[in-house]
């Protein structure tokens, strides 16, 4: 099945099992927003948690702070979002839509790497074990041709963007022949710059409002208040400060489902450092992020690092987590060394001084500042992508399953009465009472158990439980495992034992040390 075919798949699921909705749906909906639905913000609450926990809790270093979405209008000048905070759009005169140039350029070299993948395959196919992918690489002339246009696009492109010169990016889009999706056309308008903020206004009368944003992301809430955490904590470098949080951007070319939403969430850590170590730190942070990735059991084969050729303008070093999407890796995850950069201008423009007084060395500073920003809903989504299997059974039927990982799973439990009566309800309940306290159970009693089975292996259930006529005699229920369909009796008295550890977020955690 193609892989777009998968995606469509997984965006229907989430709806009809109650992941994702359309956000106003009743009111024909609203671009690129989205609500969570009863399994999603459990599914969303569990990833924020493993980590939450990953940092403050296994991190006696680091600490958490909730700072307020509205901010003062200047923290955005001195960030450079007022002034920078750009993307190039260009608009297709015939269908009258508006897209990223960047996004329309960089779509276009995946269309070229997917062609050298194709025939990668297909001569994996051929030749078997005896396939050696670096000699074909090297020696295919398919393959070297696109890669010839491949290396040709990518200079011209990363050139252009390193002096954002929108002309040449137009140009690019012209020489490459790019179409409109929609009308298939290459009536294209200039290249122009479009700022992503969402403005409005804070004050009781329209002429004493204030102009303020919409925070584009949560980091510079951090920034801010690094000082008041670091004193009132006494807080010695190297530190951390996290934090979960809302962030909207009006992006224009809103896609790929939860993938880019214009109201989204973040998790982010500012790791303060002194001087000099920063990429020192940025090296570690890289490997713990990676393995708290990689601590989900997804396969080492989905991740891969992405080092930004194009540094931003107050990094000195930056990668980015990637993960295998069914529409190609990407981004999940930012690690970036900012250096001093936010906070100096902070200091710049508050007038205030925010430097760090070192009891060891007796001096004041600046501090470097290491980044970990991950998006909640991408990380939500690329979850949803690798759990989701179609899987053929005995007899030709084909079973949904959301293969999470236990510890992300929305219902960990589900316990059902075989039948409606004899008392079997009223154990089943009580088993459901009796776990509840120590991970989310859920009582199911409509429709046959093999439908319940499915109901459950759809929206990712790792346990579900049966009580039956035996149960009344002996204390004992058969408890079905999802991944393997496996079924044992257990007594009800092992339940929790049998299923909290594996369910627990400390399960992961316990991985990361």
């Amino acid at each position: 099945m193609a892989q777009e075919d998968v995606f469509k798949k997984i965006v229907s699921h989430c709806k009809e099992y109650g992941f994702v909705f359309p956000s106003s749906e009743i009111y024909d909906g609203l671009g690129a927003v989205y609500d969570y639905g009863q399994n999603g913000v459990e599914l969303k609450n569990n990833i924020k948690q493993y980590w939450w926990q990953s940092m403050v809790l296994l991190h006696d270093n680091i600490v958490g702070i909730d700072s307020a979405i509205f901010m003062h209008p200047t923290i955005w000048k001195a960030s450079g979002h007022v002034d920078a905070f750009n993307d190039p759009l260009i608009d297709n005169r015939d269908s009258k839509k508006r897209y990223r140039a960047d996004v329309l350029i960089e779509d276009k070299m995946g269309k070229y790497e997917e062609k050298i993948a194709k025939e990668i395959e297909k001569a994996r196919k051929r030749f078997g074990d005896a396939f050696d992918e670096e000699k074909f690489r090297q020696t295919n002339p398919r393959v070297l041709a696109e890669q010839e246009k491949l290396n040709a696009l990518h200079a011209r492109y990363k050139a252009a963007m390193e002096q954002m010169d929108l002309a040449e990016l137009r140009q690019i889009i012209l020489d490459e022949e790019i179409v409109c999706p929609i009308s298939g056309t290459k009536n294209w308008t200039d290249v122009r710059q479009f700022n992503l903020m969402f403005k409005t206004e804070m004050g009781s009368t329209a002429d004493g409002a204030m102009q303020i944003y919409l925070r584009p992301e949560t980091a510079q809430g951090i920034f801010v208040n690094y000082l008041n955490v670091q004193k009132t904590g006494r807080m010695k470098l190297p530190f951390g400060i996290a934090q979960i949080g809302k962030a909207f951007r009006n992006e224009i070319v809103a896609r790929q489902f939860i993938f880019r939403m214009r109201e989204f969430e973040q998790m982010e850590m500012q790791y303060f450092v002194k001087p000099g170590t920063e990429i020192e730190w940025f090296n570690q942070w890289k490997q713990w992020r990676m393995a708290w990735h990689q601590a989900l059991g997804f396969g080492a084969e989905n991740y891969r690092f992405h080092d930004h050729e194009k540094l931003a303008h107050y990094a000195n070093a930056a990668t980015d987590v990637e993960f295998h999407m069914p529409f190609g890796f990407k981004e999940v995850e930012g690690i970036h060394s900012r250096t001093n950069f936010d906070l100096s201008q902070h200091e710049k423009y508050s007038g205030k001084s925010i430097k760090y007084f070192d009891p060891e060395s007796g001096e004041s500073y600046t501090p470097y500042v290491i980044e970990t920003s991950i998006g909640v809903d991408r990380m939500t989504l690329s979850v949803l992508c690798h759990s989701y299997q179609e899987e053929q059974l005995e007899g030709g039927e084909t079973r949904v399953v959301l293969k999470f990982p236990p510890q992300l799973a929305p219902v960990k439990l589900s316990v059902m009465p075989l039948v409606r009566k004899d008392g079997l309800p009223d154990l089943a309940k009580q088993i459901v009472n009796d776990l509840k306290f120590h991970f989310n159970t859920h009582y199911d009693e409509k429709d046959s158990i093999g439908k319940r089975y499915r109901r459950q292996d759809a929206i990712g259930t790792p346990y579900c439980v049966t009580v039956d006529y035996d149960t009344l005699k002996d204390n004992t229920v058969t408890l079905r495992m999802r991944d393997t369909m496996e079924q044992r009796r257990v007594k009800i008295s092992e339940l929790r034992s049998i299923i909290e550890d594996t369910v627990s977020i400390t399960s992961l955690l316990k991985k990361l040390v």
